[in-house]
């Protein structure tokens, strides 16, 4: 049986200094995880697809994701070769990366898209990411950290443009970064607003809202947390 090669290259053109340069990629036959979390955090046998998700430069150090801006303007420029590439020690991430140089071309990315004030989504994405790197570690208390900075972020997402206040994936994040980081009674809050708004049509949302909610209520039982052990879901 031939063996598949989990890695192939893609090239791209960088939309800070416009330097072409290649990738890495895991194959899309072989992205199978064994496990996810409840906040779609995956696990798997073989390489990471999560750590190929960031592209760096190696000209000019600029970082970014394939949902990231396109184009950059020239405010945007100005302050990555400032901040950047000024800095930069060329570095070539294109090959098989380690939990470290995921980590770092993640933490890159995050300092990219809030110098370039890329959107909201993109920089909660990446926060949200780089504390499911700490899970992979067991660093419980970067995690919880790197959580905390997630949360901020998807809920202001959520108040500039959650989709007329439904967007269901979002509001369930929100609900489970609540609870993983032990806030339950706001996790409450989020599960019950999701099940119990009729806007929303998302079924698989709505299930996974109930399934964590019987999760979030043995946690409570288990804490003696007060009145919220008591508390309880309406909604069909």
């Amino acid at each position: 049986m031939t063996y598949l090669e989990p890695l192939y290259t893609i090239k791209v053109v960088c939309c800070n200094c416009e330097h072409e340069f290649e990738t890495s990629r895991v194959r899309p036959s072989l992205k199978r995880a064994f496990r996810r979390d409840a906040d779609f955090c995956a696990y798997y046998k073989e390489e990471n697809p999560d750590y190929y998700v960031v592209r760096v430069c190696p000209s000019c150090g600029f970082a970014s994701t394939e949902n990231s801006v396109s184009r950059l303007a020239d405010w945007q420029r100005k302050a990555i070769n400032e901040r950047i590439s000024s800095r930069w020690q060329p570095r070539d991430f294109g090959g098989k990366r380690s939990w470290a140089e995921a980590m770092e071309t993640y933490k890159l990315a995050l300092i990219c898209a809030q110098f370039i004030h890329d959107k909201e989504r993109i920089v909660a994405s990446l926060l949200h990411h780089i504390a499911w790197l700490y899970r992979y570690q067991g660093d419980n208390g970067q995690e919880q950290r790197f959580l905390q900075y997630s949360l901020e972020s998807y809920i202001h997402v959520f108040e500039q443009d959650g989709v007329g206040g439904n967007d269901a994936r979002l509001m369930f994040l929100i609900g489970e970064i609540y609870r993983r980081i032990g806030q339950f009674s706001e996790a409450v809050k989020w599960f019950s607003r999701l099940i119990n708004d009729r806007r929303i049509m998302d079924a698989s949302m709505i299930r996974a809202a109930r399934e964590q909610w019987s999760v979030l209520r043995e946690q409570m039982l288990g804490e003696e947390s007060g009145p919220a052990a008591g508390t309880t879901l309406t909604g069909t």
